[in-house]
C-alpha cells in the first residue's frame, strides 16, 4: 500500500480493489506511530466512507491552522492550546464532506505559520525524514514531513512566502502554490491575510493536480476568492516543446549553495533536451522583495494577532490583578519568539510617523515586483529558479539568527508578493538530500505549470522512497 500513490489509491478503493478501511487503517497505524513528530493530532478511528466519492478511503492530513470542527486546531501555538473550533475551513470541507478524503490528522507547523524550519512550534519541531538531525522546512513542515515519511499519502498546508514550496524541496516531494484567491482562505488560522494561500503537498504532480481540483473555488464566506477560470486538468504532457523558461539571474546565481546551483542547472539542460527554451532574464526588484515580505507580512500579523487576547478563546493566563495584566501576561505566555519578534516589527512598521516609511515604501516595492513579472510573461511562459538556496540544514542551526533563517524564502519571497502560482518539484540530491525546481506561471496558469511539472518529473525520475525505503 505505501507504493501506491494517492490517485492509484483512489482509482484502486473505486474499483473494488482496495478496501478502503483497510487503507485508511494502514495509514492510521502508522500515523500514530509517527516518529518525526510531523502530527499534533491523529484519529482514533475511521469515520464512514462513501466509496462513491472520488477521494473516499484515501487519508488526508491537514496542517494545523485549518479550522476543524470538534478537533484540534492550533496553529502550532500554545495560545490556541487545545482550541476545538465550531465550523471547518471551507478548504478542508471541500475534500472531506464533498471529496470524501478522509481525515487523518492534524500536522506540525511553525507557530502561526511564522518561521522556514517549524523549530518554532509550541509542540517541538518536526523531523526532515530524509536526516532526522536536520528540519524538513516551514512553516508547513509537518505536512512536508508526513508526505515524503509516508505516514499520509498526501498533504495540504498553506504557503505565505514560501511554506509549501520550501518545505516540499527540503522533503523531495511537491508542493504547489496556487494563485492568491483561487482557494478559499475561510477557516484558515490568519498569518498575513493579503499572501496566505492553501495548497497541497503530495509525491508526485499527478497527486497535486487532483488534490488541487477539489480545493479550488469561490466561496461566499471569503469575499478575495476567485477560484479559477477554468477546471483543474489532470495533466498529460510528455514535453516542453515552444516553453519559453526565463532564468532571473537575481534569484538563480549569487547565494544559492554549489550542489544546489548545479541541480537546477542539469534541469534546465533536461527542459531544453525536452524542446524548451531557456534564457536568462531579469526581475530587478526581486532582491528587495525579502524585505518588503518582513514588513508587510509583519504587518498584517500584528493586526490578525491581536484578537488573541485570553478573553473569547484559547490559553488565559491564570493570576492577573487587572485586565490590562491578564493580557499583557496571556500574551507573554502563549505566543512564542518568533511571534512576537514579528507582531513588534509590524507593530512598529505600522506605528505614526513609520506607517509611509516602511510599510508603505514596502507595498510600493511589492507592485514592483508584481510589474517585474508581468514584463516577463511578455517574453517567456515561466520563470524559473531553485526553490530553496540550501539542502535542509541541521536543527538549532540558524534558531538564534533570524536574518539566517529568513534568507531560505530568497527565491520563493517574491511569487508570493506577486499573488501567482508556483510549483516546486524535487530534482535531484546534493549532499545527500533533496533539492527542489521552482516554476512560476502568470495568475491562473495553475494547468500549465502543472503540465510543464510532469514533463519534467517524468524526465527526472526522482525517487521520492529513500525517505521512507
Amino acid at each position: 500500500m505505501i507504493e501506491l500513490t494517492a490517485k492509484q489509491a483512489a482509482d484502486a478503493i473505486r474499483s473494488g480493489d482496495l478496501d478502503a478501511n483497510e487503507y485508511f487503517e494502514f495509514y492510521r497505524q502508522r500515523a500514530a506511530s509517527d516518529p518525526y513528530n510531523s502530527y499534533t493530532w491523529v484519529a482514533e478511528k475511521a469515520p464512514e466512507i462513501d466509496t462513491r466519492k472520488p477521494f473516499a478511503g484515501v487519508p488526508i492530513a491537514i496542517k494545523d491552522l485549518f479550522c476543524t470542527e470538534g478537533i484540534p486546531s492550533q496553529a502550532g501555538s500554545k495560545i490556541l492550546e487545545d482550541y476545538r473550533p465550531p465550523y471547518t475551513a471551507t478548504s478542508v470541507d471541500r475534500l472531506t464532506t464533498h471529496a470524501g478524503g478522509t481525515l487523518l490528522g492534524k500536522t506540525n507547523q511553525d507557530e502561526f505559520a511564522m518561521g522556514s524550519s517549524t523549530e518554532n512550534s509550541a509542540y517541538g519541531p518536526t523531523l526532515n525524514p530524509w536526516d532526522t538531525s536536520r528540519v524538513p522546512g516551514g512553516s508547513s513542515g509537518g505536512s512536508a514531513a508526513v508526505v515524503a515519511g509516508a505516514t499520509a499519502p498526501w498533504s495540504i498546508g498553506t504557503d505565505t512566502g514560501g511554506s509549501i514550496r520550501q518545505p516540499a524541496a527540503l522533503t523531495g516531494i511537491v508542493g504547489l502554490k496556487p494563485t492568491y484567491g483561487a482557494i478559499s482562505r475561510y477557516g484558515m488560522i490568519a498569518f498575513a491575510s493579503s499572501l496566505d494561500q492553501a495548497g497541497p503537498f503530495t509525491r508526485d504532480v499527478t497527486d497535486s493536480a487532483m488534490l488541487l481540483s477539489a480545493m479550488v473555488g469561490a466561496d461566499p464566506c471569503d469575499q478575495t476568492s476567485l477560484g479559477l477560470p477554468e477546471p483543474v486538468r489532470i495533466p498529460t504532457a510528455n514535453d516542453l516543446k515552444g516553453i519559453r523558461l526565463g532564468v532571473p539571474e537575481e534569484l538563480a546565481g549569487e547565494g544559492i549553495e554549489d550542489g544546489v546551483l548545479k541541480a537546477f542547472n542539469d534541469t534546465l539542460e533536461l527542459a531544453k533536451s525536452l524542446g524548451a527554451t531557456v534564457e536568462t532574464t531579469h526581475l530587478p526588484h526581486a532582491p528587495h522583495g525579502l524585505a518588503a515580505y518582513y514588513l508587510i507580512a509583519p504587518a498584517e500579523c500584528s493586526s490578525n494577532l491581536a484578537r488573541y487576547d485570553g478573553v473569547r478563546y484559547g490559553f488565559r493566563k491564570s493570576g492577573a490583578s487587572t485586565l490590562i495584566d491578564m493580557y499583557t501576561q496571556t500574551r507573554e505566555a502563549g505566543f512564542g519568539a518568533e511571534v512576537k519578534r514579528r507582531i513588534m516589527l509590524g507593530t512598529y512598521a505600522l506605528s505614526s510617523g513609520y506607517y509611509d516609511a516602511y510599510y508603505g515604501r514596502a507595498q510600493k516595492v511589492r507592485t514592483l515586483i508584481s510589474q517585474d513579472f508581468k514584463n516577463a510573461w511578455d517574453k517567456f511562459d515561466f520563470i524559473v529558479t531553485p526553490t530553496a538556496p540550501g539542502v535542509a540544514f541541521e536543527l538549532g542551526s540558524k534558531t538564534a539568527d533570524p536574518l539566517a533563517m529568513y534568507l531560505n524564502d530568497f527565491c520563493t519571497v517574491p511569487m508570493s508578493l506577486a499573488g501567482i502560482p508556483a510549483i516546486s518539484i524535487p530534482n535531484g540530491l546534493s549532499e545527500g538530500l533533496p533539492v527542489g525546481f521552482q516554476i512560476a506561471g502568470p495568475a491562473f496558469s495553475e494547468n500549465r505549470i502543472l503540465d510543464a511539472a510532469l514533463a519534467l518529473e517524468k524526465a527526472i525520475g526522482f525517487d521520492a522512497s529513500k525517505a521512507y525505503a
